[in-house]
């Protein structure tokens, strides 16, 4: 590969939150850095319900104080309910010493803008309004090249890694073919923007999440900022199907008392959203020098909210990665190994968490009470926080001796959490002691 052929060490399309980690991550280890953004920033994405695993990765990453002076809504746990108004609330004490408590339900447009410019203060170059028309991979070790308009005009750059963050389009998925429907969780969205909430009309817990489950599916209700509320409902695709989704929208949510005490007189802002087309994956997520991060690979059902930080951990390693290509320390098959078994593992177990629920009607109650005895409430907090890749968890264990759950092709299971490593290696090492079992860094 020659060097005067190369514009950056690693372009990446898309600056979401995926993205513009892998940028931060990547420029933090001294390679030259460039995020495509198709939109102008700041822009309009639904409110968000953060992990609290989220804090840990933002404090591993140095940017939970930032964060935390943004003002955005503490959250402390999340609520399950149901049309009789009886109620589950999972407690993120319940979690144990050593991991945060406490997570945020953001407003996207200013969490989004705060990533990516962490990204160009460590260095990494971004364009937005840049449209990428096509991206051309090699499979020997000639510099890929990407090709994008911008308000200035047309461009290519080239470069030794692409980093995929794009999202629902999904560029390099779609260039290869490699996308699938998982037909057993394909449903449909709706929802609402709410002004004028009132603190005193919610029954819960001030900054939770709210998930009511009812006949036809399920409803959320986020506060995403003062006095705001995202309200959607869920439903399989026949549901809707011919439906006034004005109507249908008003009536799934009438369904879940709980959720529409939060609301009281609240109003509607904004038009009626869609979103279809729910959950996909693609059985390869990294090949020659490229790597599919977040949601341009796989995206789950968004109800116990493990979204945005499964995109940032996969970033975040796709950036590693990159280094570790780029410096010549590893060879590229064992980077694009790892990652796509970190990428996995993550997006596994949470599939799993997803298709438990659904297969128990949208009943998180009902779902946690035909647990073994040996899942304890402790377990299941983390799992819900979002400890994808603890090898101790017996929540995450168990959904993963369940067959039908199943959605990639068996690989080796990733253990090493991104946001608490030392707590994992820590509890994963004294269940080996106790299973009389060896264990590494992971394995």
């Amino acid at each position: 590969m020659t060097e005067q052929n190369i514009d950056y060490d690693v372009v990446v399309c898309g600056g979401g939150p995926a993205g513009s980690i892998a940028a931060r991550q990547s420029a933090q280890l001294g390679l030259r850095t460039l995020v495509l953004e198709k939109d102008a920033f700041p822009r309009f994405h639904i409110g968000e319900s953060l992990l609290p695993y989220m804090s840990g990765l933002l404090h591993e990453l140095g940017l939970l104080d930032h964060v935390k002076r943004e003002g955005h809504p503490v959250k402390t746990g999340a609520e399950f309910s149901d049309t009789t108004g009886k109620f589950h609330r999972v407690s993120f004490t319940d979690q144990g010493e050593g991991r945060f408590h406490t997570t945020f339900q953001v407003d996207r447009a200013r969490f989004d803008q705060f990533l990516l410019d962490a990204a160009v203060d460590a260095g990494a170059r971004a364009v937005t309004q840049a449209n990428i028309t096509d991206i051309d991979l090699q499979d020997d070790d000639t510099p890929h090249a990407v090709h994008y308009t911008a308000p200035d005009g047309e461009h290519v750059v080239r470069a030794k890694v692409v980093i995929d963050a794009t999202g629902r389009a999904g560029l390099i998925s779609a260039k290869l073919g490699l996308r699938k429907t998982v037909q057993q969780l394909k449903m449909v969205a709706l929802y609402h923007h709410y002004v004028g909430i009132r603190e005193e009309n919610n029954p819960g817990w001030r900054g939770d999440i709210q998930i009511g489950n009812h006949d036809d599916g399920w409803v959320w209700a986020i506060p995403n900022a003062a006095g705001m509320l995202s309200v959607g409902t869920v439903m399989r695709r026949s549901t809707l199907r011919g439906a006034d989704r004005e109507a249908l929208f008003q009536d799934h949510v009438s369904r879940v008392p709980r959720i529409v005490q939060r609301l009281g007189s609240a109003q509607v802002q904004g038009p009626l959203r869609t979103e279809s087309d729910y959950c996909y994956y693609a059985e390869q997520v990294a090949g020659n020098r490229w790597f599919l991060v977040g949601d341009s690979a796989a995206f789950v059902d968004p109800v116990f909210s493990g979204g945005v930080y499964l995109a940032m951990v996969t970033g975040r390693q796709a950036g590693v990665e990159a280094a570790a290509i780029v410096n010549g320390s590893e060879r590229t098959e064992e980077c694009a190994d790892r990652f796509t078994r970190l990428y996995k593992t993550g997006y596994d177990t949470y599939f799993r968490l997803v298709q438990g629920f659904y297969e128990y009607n949208f009943d998180f109650g009902a779902f946690k009470a035909d647990l073994p005895d040996e899942v304890d409430a402790r377990s299941v907090s983390l799992l819900l926080g979002g400890d994808f890749w603890g090898h101790a968890n017996t929540f995450a264990s168990e959904l993963r001796k369940v067959e039908r759950w199943r959605i990639f092709e068996p690989f080796d299971v990733y253990y090493g959490c991104p946001a608490y490593p030392e707590l994992e290696l820590a509890e994963r090492t004294a269940l080996a002691e106790r299973n009389g079992s060896i264990v590494g860094a992971t394995s």
